[in-house]
Order: C-alpha cells, then structure tokens, then sequence
C-alpha cells in the first residue's frame, strides 16, 4: 500500500487540517494566493474515482452501480451515508481510495518538486486521524471557537444546531489535532485577522524553508 512519506518528496510538505467549518480550505487559498503550491486530498479523492479510472471501476464492482449519479459520476455523499454506520463497509471502501489518494498525491508533489517547488501545503481533513501528519514536515491546524465552529456548520450545510454538533462530535476533537500541531491558526474572528495569521505563517515559513518556488520559475511554469 502506498503511504506518504516526507522522503519520498523532492520537496517540503506541510500539512494543512482542521475541523468541519475551521475553514482550512480558507486557509489554503489566502496561501495559494501568495504561490504556495496545494494539493487538497478531497479533490484528489474524486480524481481518483473519476469517470473511467480503475478506482471507480473497482468500488463499483464492491459497491454496485446503484451507487453512480445518473452522468455517470460516483454519488460520493449516496455511498458515504451507506458506509458509515457499518465499520467494514467503511474499510472496504477505503481500502480502495486511500492507497489511489496516497499514490497520486505523492505524484503530484514529486511534479511539483520536479518543476522547482521548494515547499507546498497538503491539505486533508484525516491527516491526523490517518497518521498521514507524521509524513509531513510541519501540521498546520486550523482552529474555531466551538460555538463560532457550530454556526458556521449550520449555516453552511443548513443543518439545525443540534446537527451540526453532532456532526463536530463525530470528529476528532480539535484539541487532539492541536496537540500535534506545529502551527495553530484561529480563525474565529475576522477575515482581516486570518489573513495576518497566515501572512505571518508564511513569513515564518519562508525564513525558515525559502521562497516556495525559486526566482527563477515563472507563473506560467508553476502552472504547467
């Protein structure tokens, strides 16, 4: 099974994680902005399971066709109610999309690496619940008041108040994500002050680590 490792990279990888409604993917973009490289395991999670990949081929065979939109696109949010309240259902699921999501991820790193990069973010919900952290060479965590993290869930996915607790409930809870946190970034209070945080962060980063990319890679290359 594929696993990433900090070794395999030919480039730095920092960790990016947090809980539901913590806006990680806030995080990642206010970094993406100053050209720091992402790579976010959810989209590479439906890379994996696209249209004609052996990955959707395999999960239908285990699952059943039943489980596909009607443009042929898997119904990730149909299957996931379907395996979540039976633990080997859930196994069986990803032990077809995790090893596909390691595979490609460490992939498009070594790309990125190959192109120049001198450091990245990997943003994924699991990193710290997977171990995958361990692999990183730094994990950022992406905090909220709880009560702040309550309404955002709610209002997001329109979900009641008890809903939304429960679905944070279902989670690891933050303060074990924190306690392996190089970097904790709250975002409870304004758009403004997160954007400080993380132009600090980057600051920090970049003393330690360099620029993400050198000098002498273009835009127009990185995003080749």
């Amino acid at each position: 099974m594929p696993v990433l490792t900090q070794s395999a990279f030919s480039m730095q990888v920092f960790g990016l994680t947090g809980g539901i409604g913590c806006g990680k993917s806030t995080v990642a973009a206010h970094f993406a902005a100053r050209g720091v490289s992402i790579i976010d395991a959810d989209q590479v999670a439906r890379d994996v399971v696209a249209p004609e990949t052996e990955g959707l081929a395999e999960v239908v065979a285990r699952f059943g066709a039943e489980f596909l939109a009607a443009d042929g696109t898997l119904d990730r949010k149909r299957l996931g109610a379907h395996v979540f309240a039976q633990p080997e259902l859930r196994r069986a699921l990803e032990s077809i999309v995790i090893p596909r999501i390691a595979a490609e991820s460490m992939r498009r790193f070594q790309s990125l690496g190959e192109q120049g990069a001198r450091w990245g973010l990997y943003e994924a919900a699991l990193l710290v619940e997977q171990k995958t952290d361990r692999a990183m060479a730094g994990l950022m965590v992406v905090t909220v008041h709880p009560a702040v993290q309550q309404a955002r869930v709610a209002a997001r996915d329109g979900l009641s108040q008890e809903d939304a607790r429960a679905r944070m409930n279902a989670q690891l809870p933050l303060v074990q994500k924190v306690q392996r946190a190089h970097w904790v970034v709250d975002n409870s209070s304004s758009v403004s002050r997160l954007r400080e945080r993380v132009a600090d962060l980057y600051t920090a980063i970049v003393i330690a680590h360099g620029a993400p990319w050198p000098p002498s890679v273009s835009f127009a290359q990185r995003a080749s």
